[in-house]
């Protein structure tokens, strides 16, 4: 598998490629790539020099429009006086508090009955009772400050528990398929050595079979060789009635072709057995090539799974994401609709004591 690697990896590989030309090309590349840079960092150089230039003309021009603000303030300050108009006396903003009261107390010489300046159900404690709700006002907002921090405290308290939550039960998942892994590579392992195993005991079988076979074959040879059958001895074939009398299952009286024909019988019978033999041996390289296919095809499975487990925990964390992305939108959007729902005096009155 290395050296597979190195012969197709195309970064690596040296045979069968022009080097000086790719050189050349390198080289080529090089030189074109600084002259862009060149003429890249001489257009930076310039636009730097004109947002220079214009940021220049620009703090100009505002400065300008500045100085003739402050100078049409200040002759309108000095010479055109809101003071100095005849109809100033109609416009003054100021004439209600320069002006005395139409009754000061109940007692004034100037209520007279002919003034008519006092009257029943006037309230003359306006501005006591006025400072009082105003005091009262600052309680209430000062208390619906306070619950609506309690109130953020507590929502902030459940996102942290739910964060909290959700990475204990994300830590939950990651453990369950770290023991699967575990798990189906303890199956893996124990399911290899199974088969090798059985490897070694077929091969021990085969072993002891062949050693067998080899001794029944020598045995069988032997006992033929030192037979009255191969040993050729004519004193086999005399029959009880005398020499003349040939038993036919012992004559050795055979011709030099019936010999021949029993000696090719015997060579064919020796090429059948080394046929079988060479059967056995292409069954068990067959046997061989599909028990590595399969630890192959089990190997690409689990790589498999991983790669989609992988995919599966980044969908997962995306969804998480989003999941805190949408919590977070919709807390904001709940303390917008908290804050839309005050009453516009309550809101005048929070608004002006934050203010104050």
């Amino acid at each position: 598998l290395l050296r597979r690697g190195r012969i197709f990896n195309a970064r690596l590989r040296t045979i069968g490629i022009d080097k000086d030309a790719l050189d050349a090309q390198v080289k080529e590349r090089k030189i074109q790539e600084a002259a862009e840079k060149a003429q890249h960092e001489k257009f930076a150089h310039d636009m730097k020099k004109n947002d220079k230039l214009m940021c220049l003309l620009e703090e100009k021009q505002k400065n300008e429009i500045k100085d003739m603000n402050r100078a049409l303030t200040e002759f309108h300050k000095n010479f055109q006086k809101p003071e100095t108009r005849r109809e100033f006396d109609l416009n003054d903003p100021q004439a209600l508090k320069k002006d005395r009261p139409a009754r000061v107390s109940d007692s004034d010489p100037r209520c007279t009955i002919s003034g008519m300046q006092k009257f029943m159900g006037e309230d003359l404690n306006y501005d006591q009772r006025m400072k009082f709700q105003k005091e009262q006002l600052r309680e209430w907002s000062l208390q619906q400050q306070k619950d609506w921090k309690n109130a953020l405290a507590d929502q902030k308290l459940a996102d942290d528990l739910y964060d909290k939550f959700r990475i204990e039960l994300d830590r939950k998942i990651m453990e369950e398929q770290r023991k699967e892994e575990e798990s189906r590579r303890a199956v893996c392992t124990a399911i290899k050595d199974f088969n090798r195993i059985q490897v070694a005991e077929l091969d021990h079988k085969n072993e002891l079979e062949k050693a067998q076979k080899i001794k029944d074959d020598m045995d069988e040879i032997t006992f033929l060789l030192r037979g009255d059958l191969l040993s050729e001895n004519p004193d086999q074939a005399i029959g009880p009635l005398g020499k003349h009398h040939v038993l036919v299952d012992r004559w050795k009286g055979m011709n030099q072709e019936q010999l021949m024909a029993i000696r090719q019988f015997q060579k064919e019978q020796a090429l059948e057995k080394l046929r079988v033999r060479e059967q056995e041996r292409q069954r068990d390289a067959e046997w061989d090539r599909q028990r590595l296919q399969t630890a192959r095809a089990q190997l690409l499975w689990e790589r498999q799974q991983q790669r989609q487990n992988r995919v599966q925990r980044r969908d997962l964390d995306f969804v998480n994401a989003e999941l805190s992305q949408e919590q977070k939108a919709k807390n904001i959007y709940l303390k917008e609709e908290e804050y839309s729902n005050i009453p516009k005096d309550e809101f005048y009155a929070q608004f002006n004591t934050t203010t104050r």
